[in-house]
């Protein structure tokens, strides 16, 4: 009964990568960076696994241990971006190596913008880069006098659609996404359709709120997430891996509400007899406080999830590994609030595997995607390399 778990901890970087001036993210460091603006953020349980004992830059800060639990080094994405669609294709096995388009210069042209006016049958709102908590402050009420869906961009490649919830239910904004995902292909193929709802009025301001869904585009390629449903194991999706993976290679799903919800369910799952993989994305630390620099609330959101890390491991059983890394970073210490170019930690933990292993700095994400296919024979031939008989036992 074996079982490879993933667990994202959303946009928890652990310093640049080499090329992080050509993203506009020289001196992000998210862990590190929050550690030092608030120095009593304590980390305990990842730093026993040997989350500070990773090589890089002052690394040592978030609490060296002398004999850590886990095996633990750091990742750097070869993928062309630094958004969530990346890197979680990346540690599934799939290398981007040609960038999803961004419009934040210009928003989206006339013929994209007629497309999605005319499919669901109205104007819209926007179409610039902008914060999603600062545009429903500014266009909020025009939206709520004229009806009219607010469309927006970032730095990352998304199409985003805001819509107050007594003015455009959530469904029929989920299905004004659906319409914009069929537009938004060939040269106009972000990586993500995002639906925004949110809730308020003009005195007190606006809200958004906990129905946000993710329309990605399908991978490209085979994922282990793929290869495992086909070798007829469980491939359990907890919080947005159904949006990322455009709902491939999966058996059962929760798409969860917040970081405790996202816990719980993976908890739950764990309890459960099966064989194959769990796959886990915690958000909050990303949408609420990496995009908001939000660096008190995204210092709580670690330490919230080391304080149940200890009921996450008592629940490993004889053949479980468990995998904890991230996707990308989000500093929220420097001026940005768009994702940074960074590193991302990987802690290693579980019976079937050795203690202490110093896994280095992996050259791709992809190289837990092929670890994962050694150890659940999946036969996966990523562009990658396998870290299993470093850690096996």
């Amino acid at each position: 009964m074996k079982r490879a778990i993933i667990i994202v901890l959303d946009s928890v970087g652990i310093g640049e990568l080499p090329d992080a001036a050509d993203f506009g993210d020289v001196g992000s460091n998210t862990l590190v960076n929050i550690k030092k603006v608030r120095p009593q953020t304590s980390l305990p349980n990842l730093c026993a696994l040997g989350l500070g004992d990773i090589q890089g830059k002052d690394v040592s800060l978030l609490g060296e241990v002398a004999a850590p639990k886990g095996c633990y080094g750091k990742m750097a994405e070869r993928s062309i971006g630094k958004d969530t669609t990346t890197g979680h294709w990346e540690m599934a096995g799939i290398i981007t190596k040609r960038p999803f388009p961004t419009f934040t210069e210009t928003g989206f042209p006339k013929e994209v913008m007629d497309a999605f006016e005319a499919a669901i049958g109205t104007k819209t709102l926007g179409n610039y880069a902008e914060s999603g908590t600062v545009i429903i402050q500014d266009l909020g009420v025009e939206h709520m006098k004229t009806g009219y869906p607010i469309v927006y961009t970032s730095a990352d490649s998304v199409f985003q659609i805001a819509a107050h919830e007594d003015v455009i239910p959530v469904q029929k904004l989920y299905e004004m996404c659906e319409k914009a995902r069929k537009i938004l292909t060939g040269k106009y193929g972000v990586g993500r359709v995002i639906a925004r709802p949110f809730i308020g009025n003009a005195k007190d301001g606006f809200t958004r709120t906990k129905n946000r869904r993710d329309f990605s585009l399908e991978p490209t390629g085979p994922t282990i997430l793929d290869l495992t449903k086909a070798k007829g194991m469980e491939v359990v999706a907890v919080g947005k891996i159904e949006d990322i993976f455009e709902h491939r290679g999966m058996t059962r799903t929760d798409h969860t509400t917040n970081n405790h919800d996202g816990i719980e369910k993976t908890i739950q799952f764990l309890k459960d007899d099966f064989e194959g993989l769990l796959f886990t994305n915690l958000v909050d630390t990303d949408m609420i406080y990496g995009h908001r620099n939000d660096v008190e609330g995204y210092a709580g959101a670690l330490e919230y999830f080391d304080s149940r890390l200890p009921e996450i491991l008592a629940q490993l059983k004889e053949e479980d590994v468990l995998f904890i890394t991230a996707d990308h970073g989000c500093d929220p210490t420097t001026p940005s609030t768009d994702h940074s170019r960074e590193y991302v930690p990987i802690l290693a933990y579980g019976k079937p595997i050795r203690a202490g292993v110093d896994l280095g700095v992996r050259k791709t994400f992809a190289d837990l995607g092929q670890t994962i296919s050694d150890y659940l024979g999946l036969d996966a031939h990523f562009e990658a390399e396998s870290f299993w008989k470093e850690i096996a036992k």
